[in-house]
């Protein structure tokens, strides 16, 4: 293995989730903090809430982007010879994960940004296409029955550990590996949502105005 490479990447894939998406639209073209409105994180769901629909599809499909793009790196790992290709999925997870890291605490915004859900929404694409195109599809008929934005973020990243379990989704390497990073991911975003959790059970959770069509 090439530590070396394998530690440039490494700072890429943080280097690229912590680009503040939210906090430099709305500095921008609207002349905001959005870290100062509405929830209070520089993520899609409150770009959403403070400043609409555009601005808000911009920044989560950017978002997934950034966690797309960092997981994809490995392929140059495995190009340059980095890394066996047998060791894919292992790198995938650890560069996935820095990205998150990084929007959720971004260098570049004085380590104050989002949840990191639709970042890790682009990671899980880059690993498990179908199983993602799922949980996707999970969130967004949640959002469109509740309007509630993390119950559709929090029961899409339930399904993921359970969707690797089934036949139909089970990759042919690293299973057991894949259900693990589902449940401790799952875990993770339920307590990022824990204050939702307790909005929702009293019945003030914001709902978003958002429609599809």
């Amino acid at each position: 293995m090439n530590l070396l490479l394998i530690g440039i990447f490494a700072l890429v894939a943080y280097l690229v989730g912590a680009v503040p998406t939210a906090l430099w639209v709305g500095k921008a073209y609207y002349g905001i903090d959005i870290r100062e409105h509405g929830s209070g994180n520089s993520g899609a769901t409150n770009t959403f809430r403070v400043l609409g629909k555009k601005p808000g599809t911009i920044v989560m499909l950017v978002d997934i982007f950034k966690g797309w793009t960092a997981t994809s790196l490995v392929g140059f790992l495995v190009i340059f010879n980095a890394i066996p290709a047998e060791n894919v999925v292992p790198f995938q997870l650890l560069y996935g994960f820095l990205a998150v890291l990084g929007h959720v605490f971004p260098v570049y915004a004085g380590f104050k940004g989002g949840k990191g859900v639709a970042t890790l929404l682009g990671m899980v694409l880059a690993i498990q296409t179908e199983a993602a195109l799922v949980c996707l599809g999970i969130f967004i008929v949640v959002l469109l029955i509740s309007k509630y934005v993390s119950l559709g973020s929090m029961l899409a990243a339930l399904a993921f550990p359970l969707l690797m379990l089934l036949p139909w989704f089970r990759p042919e390497h690293s299973t057991t590996l894949l259900v693990s990073f589902g449940v401790i991911v799952a875990v993770l975003v339920i307590f990022t949502h824990r204050k939702n959790i307790s909005r929702l059970i009293h019945g003030n959770e914001s709902r978003a105005n958002i429609r599809f069509w």
